[in-house]
């Protein structure tokens, strides 16, 4: 007996099997996660979808930048293969801009042949899922439900999330171009960001992406 109860694991060999077992499972979630946001970034879904989805980055007075504009290019090239009809772009503005990064994604289109008609500028939203939300209102409302989604390829898993949890059945075709893609300390960076973000959204439902956009300055 005596022999026994010296064998018994503590309170400190428990605290101590608890504590790892807690750090193998965090290790777990956050490398599952980056796994996936790494997985849904390389894939390039062109199936036929209600509509497809822009979603915004920074833009100067109504040009779209370098990174909205690879976004853009996959957009137009996703209408001309026939994958919709219709091309929403989305996002809005700062209180200083003159146009939301919806209207100056419309423009771009318009100027690159697809028709005014064939476009929708949804020019709500200050982050990934506000400007999610005030699509899928728009896009329901018309009585589609399925989507394509156009965004970098680090942001594609959280997005198609987001869209997924506000009812719409959407899937992903990312661009690969871009300064987002060029360098891998840059896309090292960004899967490291989503990562996180994702976490945090999933956790408690709500953006992450003013917490997070400090860590890429």
């Amino acid at each position: 007996m005596g022999t026994a109860e010296r064998t018994k694991p503590s309170a400190a060999s428990w605290a101590r099997r608890i504590a790892f077992g807690t750090v193998l499972m965090l290790v777990a979630l956050v490398g599952g996660t980056a796994f996936r946001v790494w997985q849904v970034a390389r894939q390039n879904d062109r199936t036929p979808a209600d509509v497809i989805v822009v979603l915004g980055a920074a833009q100067y007075n109504g040009k779209p930048s370098d990174i909205y504009a690879a976004r853009l290019v996959k957009a137009k090239q996703l209408y001309d293969a026939g994958v919709a009809k219709t091309v929403v772009t989305a996002g809005g503005k700062k209180a200083e801009d003159n146009f939301t990064e919806a209207r100056a994604g419309q423009l771009w289109l318009t100027r690159h042949g697809v028709p005014a008609s064939a476009t929708i500028a949804v020019g709500e939203g200050s982050d990934t899922l506000r400007s999610l939300r005030a699509v899928a209102d728009q896009v329901q409302a018309r009585g589609w439900r399925t989507a394509v989604l156009v965004s970098d390829p680090w942001h594609s898993f959280r997005a198609r999330t987001m869209a997924g949890d506000l009812g719409l059945d959407a899937w992903t075709a990312p661009t690969h171009s871009g300064p987002i893609v060029q360098e891998r300390v840059t896309q090292f960076r960004y899967i490291v960001r989503e990562t996180g973000a994702l976490l945090y959204y999933r956790l408690t439902k709500t953006p992450a992406d003013d917490l997070f956009a400090t860590f890429l300055g």
